[in-house]
């Protein structure tokens, strides 16, 4: 420590501090002085540290097993990796945990948790509102990450759903289209239905009545995707509550004898590889992946070194990437 707090002009305190995560240090200065230490070869004996405060330095990363598959393409699955290298900035370690449906049915907690292999959890993709009711029982700090319940007793963070989809329905009306569909399960996750609400306030916004036929199911009560169900009469464009939704959507019309745009315009969400494989590439709004899982690092790591401070429900802003999957109408379209 005195050999980096001579190397930066600060006190061995300081350096202590920083690489303790205490308060008392900024930000920016804990990273500097972290920095040059991973620089300069020095390491934290984890082990050691663990002995002297009885801590595991492990937080664990729990993800329902419906939000597992294709994992390698998920956003969830760049928000994993995401979050063990950020924790590892802080001294800790990721353990991933897929929690199993019978385990989720069941509302059997994770064994990790049971066993007291981690200090703290992050809950990365929705849960059961029943096996929320037995996690706020959890003896032990727990971050939700890209969902919420209806309580703030846990902690949050989320992309700005609500507005991110207002503002790319804003962006079809803004290319001439008025009758635009929204495909989801309004009753499958927090981020649907936000999505959808945002949707529907930009529709109010421009004097466009809400047409229930042009409100797509996408998947059934367990998450599970299923076959769309499309209106007879369609509408000129989609906004679908995920990238690998609209991809989907894509190859339905594709199927039947349609094209994007030419035909129908089609937007996601997310900006995930399902964006850019889809042909077109899709009009979609970028999640910031990095920035929610910074911000849900930082609120994990400051429980468990005992902030009792409850930051409530933290959403992160996504942007509009505009590709190839929109047509602009005229005015006799």
């Amino acid at each position: 420590m005195k050999d980096i707090a001579d190397r930066i002009g600060v006190s061995s305190v300081t350096v202590s501090k920083a690489l303790n995560d205490k308060d008392g240090v900024s930000d920016k200065l804990k990273e500097k002085i972290k920095r040059l230490a991973d620089e300069m070869g020095y390491r934290y004996n984890t082990m050691a540290k663990s002995m002297k405060n009885g801590m595991s330095y492990n937080i664990g990363i729990i993800m329902p097993e419906r939000f597992s598959g294709g994992i390698s393409q998920s956003v969830y699955f760049r928000a994993y990796q995401k979050i063990t290298t950020t924790l590892e900035g802080y001294g800790y370690y990721g353990i991933m945990n897929i929690l199993s449906n019978e385990d989720e049915e069941a509302l059997n907690l994770p064994k990790i948790y049971q066993e007291k292999k981690v200090d703290g959890i992050i809950f990365l993709g929705q849960l059961t509102s029943d096996y929320i009711k037995v996690v706020k029982e959890i003896d032990m700090p727990i971050v939700f990450l890209d969902f919420y319940d209806e309580h703030d007793e846990i902690d949050s963070v989320i992309t700005d759903n609500f507005y991110g989809a207002y503002d790319i329905t804003n962006y079809l009306i803004a290319e001439g289209h008025q009758e635009i569909g929204y495909v989801g399960n309004l009753y499958s996750t927090s981020s649907i239905q936000d999505r959808f609400l945002g949707y529907y306030k930009s529709l109010l916004e421009h004097h466009i009545k809400l047409n229930d036929e042009f409100i797509i199911n996408d998947r059934d009560e367990k998450g599970k995707f299923i076959e769309f169900n499309l209106p007879e009469q369609l509408p000129t464009a989609f906004v679908c509550n995920c990238d690998q939704v609209a991809h989907e959507l894509v190859s339905k019309l594709n199927d039947i004898g349609y094209r994007v745009p030419e035909d129908f315009s089609v937007v996601g969400f997310d900006n995930d590889i399902y964006a850019t494989i889809t042909n077109p590439q899709l009009t979609t709004v970028d999640v910031d992946v990095d920035e929610m899982v910074k911000q849900a690092v930082r609120l994990i790591v400051r429980k468990v070194q005992g902030e009792n401070k409850r930051y409530g429900r933290m959403s992160v802003k996504g942007n509009i990437i505009k590709r190839n999957s929109v047509k602009k109408l005229g005015r006799d379209e």
